[in-house]
C-alpha cells in the first residue's frame, strides 16, 4: 500500500491516525507500538517544550511541577478556545496548545510516511448543539490548526460515517447499519447503506440516510459520576453560614469537568474557596475541596473516577480511591448509582436514535446491525439502551478507539486518489 493521504481521528479522549491509500488503510504506530495517543499535553513549569499522550499522564501523576490538559477538543466550539491559560509564569493560547499537539502528531505521521500533506479530518455531526455559526467557526478553527501543522489540503468526514466505513471493510452482504459512536466529548448517530459492491463508489452520498448528533460523551459521564460519588465527600451539597445556604456547586462542576478543572487553579477560585471553608458547618469535608485544588490532584481525580466507570461495565461494584487523592474515605461505587447518575444524558442518546431513525424514514426493524464504537460504548447501560430501541437488530463492535481512525484514512485514500 503506497499511502496518498492520511485520516486524522482527533479526539476528546483519544486520538488516532491512519495512512490510506485507494484501496487500503492502516493505523500508524503514535506511542511507541500503540496507535492511540490519549489527547493529553503537559507543560513543566520552566520548560518550554510539552509533552504529550501517555507521558504527559505520567509526568503529572509523577508529581512533577506543571500543567496537565485533558479534554482539549472540548474547547472547540466554546469560548474557551479563545482563551488562555497559563502555564507557570507563561500564558498560553488554547489554539496554541492544539497547534503542539496536532505538531506531535505531523512528527509521528513525518516519521512513518514523511510528505504526506493531504489529511481528511473526523469532526462530530455537530461541534455545538443548535448553533450552526458556532459549528462552523469549530470546525474552521479545527482546520486552521491543522495547516499550521503542515497539512495543505484538508477535507472533514463525519466520524460515524467514518466508523461505518470501517465496518463496511469487513462484511459481505448488503445492509442498513445504525452506527453509534460514543466519543469523549459527543455522541453520533448515522444510518448508512453498507455492502461490498459499493466500496468502491465515488459517490456515497445516497448511502447516507440521516446523520444526527448531540453534544454529550463520555466526559461528561465521568462529571455527573464524579458529583454523585466524589464531590459530596469534597463538602458538594454541604451547608455554609449554620444551614443559611450551601456550598456553591459550580466550583465542583468545574472541578469534575475534564476541560474546566484549570479555571480552579487560579489564585481568585482558591481564595474564594479558603472564604467559605471559614464558613462551612461541615470543614472537614470542605478542607479537602480546598486541600485538592491547592495541591492540583484535580486530574488526578477525574482519573480515579474515570477508572471506576470503565471498571462498572464489568463489575457491579468497586472502591472510588479517594483517600490517597484528597483524604477522606474509599466510598464503594455501584453501577446502580452511576446508572442513575446519567440517566438523563442516556435519555438524550435514546430520544436521538429515534429521530435519527425518523430522520431516515425507517423503523427498528429496517435495521440489520447497530455497529457500536467510541470509548463508552462498552457501558452496559447503553448497550442496554441501544437493545431496547432495536430489539431485532444484531448489535456488534469493532476497535473501540480505532474504528474512526481506520475509516478516515480508507476516505483519505479515496478521496485523494
Amino acid at each position: 500500500m503506497t499511502p496518498t493521504a492520511c485520516g486524522i481521528d482527533f479526539g476528546t479522549s483519544n486520538s488516532t491516525m491512519g495512512l490510506g491509500a485507494a484501496r487500503g488503510a492502516a493505523l500508524i504506530a503514535l506511542e511507541g507500538e500503540e496507535t492511540t495517543l490519549p489527547s493529553a499535553v503537559f507543560w513543566e513549569v520552566d520548560d518550554p517544550a510539552p509533552i504529550f499522550g501517555r507521558a504527559a499522564i505520567s509526568a503529572y501523576a509523577s508529581g512533577e511541577e506543571g500543567r496537565l490538559l485533558r479534554g482539549l477538543k472540548s474547547t472547540l466550539g466554546s469560548s474557551l478556545i479563545t482563551e488562555r491559560t497559563a502555564i507557570g509564569r507563561r500564558s498560553v493560547s488554547f489554539v496554541e496548545i492544539l497547534g503542539h499537539y496536532f505538531g506531535h502528531l505531523r512528527a509521528r505521521l513525518d516519521a512513518v510516511a514523511p510528505g504526506v500533506e493531504r489529511a481528511v479530518l473526523g469532526r462530530p455531526v455537530h461541534f455545538v448543539d443548535d448553533d450552526a455559526e458556532g459549528d462552523r467557526a469549530a470546525q474552521g478553527a479545527l482546520e486552521e490548526i491543522a495547516r499550521g501543522a503542515g497539512f495543505t489540503e484538508i477535507g472533514f468526514q463525519y466520524e460515524p460515517i467514518a466508523a461505518a466505513l470501517h465496518y463496511e471493510s469487513g462484511i459481505s452482504a448488503e445492509e442498513l447499519v445504525l452506527i453509534v459512536d460514543i466519543g469523549g466529548g459527543t455522541s453520533d448517530f448515522s444510518v448508512v447503506r453498507v455492502g461490498p459492491e459499493r466500496v468502491t463508489r465515488a459517490d456515497r452520498a445516497g448511502d447516507i440516510l440521516a446523520n444526527d448528533g448531540i453534544r454529550v460523551g463520555g466526559t461528561d459521564l465521568d462529571r455527573l459520576l464524579s458529583l454523585a460519588a466524589a464531590m459530596p465527600h469534597l463538602g458538594l451539597g454541604s451547608p455554609i453560614r449554620g444551614g443559611k445556604g450551601d456550598m456553591p456547586r459550580h466550583y465542583y462542576v468545574d472541578f469534575a469537568t475534564w476541560h474546566r478543572i484549570n479555571r480552579l487553579y487560579a489564585a481568585r477560585a482558591l481564595s474564594d474557596l479558603k472564604a467559605l471553608l471559614r464558613e462551612a458547618d461541615a470543614p472537614e469535608r470542605v478542607g479537602r475541596m480546598v486541600r485538592a485544588v491547592e495541591d492540583r490532584r484535580g486530574h488526578a481525580l477525574a482519573m480515579a473516577v474515570e477508572g471506576v466507570k470503565v471498571a462498572l461495565s464489568d463489575d457491579e461494584a468497586t472502591r472510588l480511591e479517594l483517600k490517597p487523592l484528597v483524604g477522606g474515605p474509599n466510598p464503594v461505587v455501584t453501577r446502580e448509582l452511576f446508572e442513575e447518575a446519567v440517566a438523563a444524558p442516556l435519555e438524550r442518546i435514546g430520544a436521538r436514535i429515534g429521530t435519527v431513525l425518523a430522520q431516515a424514514g425507517i423503523g427498528p426493524d429496517a435495521i440489520g446491525t447497530v455497529f457500536m464504537t467510541g470509548g463508552s460504548s462498552r457501558l452496559p447501560a447503553l448497550r442496554t439502551l441501544v437493545a431496547a430501541h432495536l430489539p431485532a437488530a444484531r448489535i456488534a463492535t469493532g476497535d473501540m478507539l480505532g474504528s474512526v481512525g481506520t475509516g478516515l484514512a480508507l476516505e483519505a485514500g479515496r478521496r485523494f486518489a
